[in-house]
């Protein structure tokens, strides 16, 4: 008896960097989704409020969570069109 709670009280150490991983991961793919759902224009929980949210969205404010030497500028024939469309 005495070997084979040692075998599991190894067994439970042994798992639990296993479980700490798991957790973070975890918590860190909660964060972004909560993250993504308040912050990102792309993601629209209600629909009918606004039917076309991608009309709203600054074109000089970087939509990415991360951005390196991005500059926007706009196209004339693209505003042309759009102002067209409207």
């Amino acid at each position: 008896q005495g070997a084979s709670s040692t075998l599991l009280s190894l067994c439970v150490f042994q798992l639990i960097p296993l479980v700490g991983v798991l957790s973070f991961a975890a918590v860190g793919a909660l964060s972004f989704s909560v993250y993504s759902l308040f912050s990102k224009s792309d993601v629209i929980i209600n629909k009918s409020g606004n039917a076309e949210p991608w009309e709203t969205v600054d074109p000089t404010k970087p939509q990415k969570l991360l951005t390196i030497h991005q500059k926007w500028e706009p196209i004339e024939e693209l505003e042309h069109v759009r102002k067209l469309t409207k």
